[in-house]
């Protein structure tokens, strides 16, 4: 039996936050979208269902700086279920003072292809 099941998302890729309804089928089939007023839509709707990817933020400790952490995040987004290796692999990194905003801490983290950069200075204690 091939059960239709419905998906509801609110598209973000532009202001118009279209609520696109999908349906897909048991074996992960997309049968029908609807509700997107552009191509764009449509496209995130499909990556929402079929791989899901989000930009990962987070912090890593800092010795010898002002600041205690530097914030960091994804240089593009990541497949959500490589988050959890992201952020375990990110969590044993101590960083040392001076950290430039873009300097790339990690290149390829979890194998996701993307990098993780700084995007706060963290400056040296003086």
């Amino acid at each position: 039996m091939n059960e239709i099941k419905t998906h509801r998302i609110t598209c973000i890729v532009c202001p118009l936050g279209c609520e696109i309804e999908i349906k897909t089928k048991n074996n992960g089939e997309i049968e029908s979208i609807s509700g997107n007023k552009c191509p764009r839509g449509k496209d995130y709707a499909i990556q929402e269902i079929t791989a899901p990817k989000r930009v990962v933020m987070s912090v890593i400790n800092v010795k010898g700086s002002v600041f205690p952490t530097v914030s960091v995040k994804t240089s593009k987004p990541v497949l959500k279920k490589l988050i959890p290796k992201v952020m375990e692999e990110i969590s044993h990194i101590e960083l040392e003072a001076p950290v430039a905003i873009g300097d790339v801490i990690v290149k390829n983290v979890a194998g996701s292809d993307a990098d993780i950069v700084a995007t706060r200075p963290a400056p040296r204690l003086k």
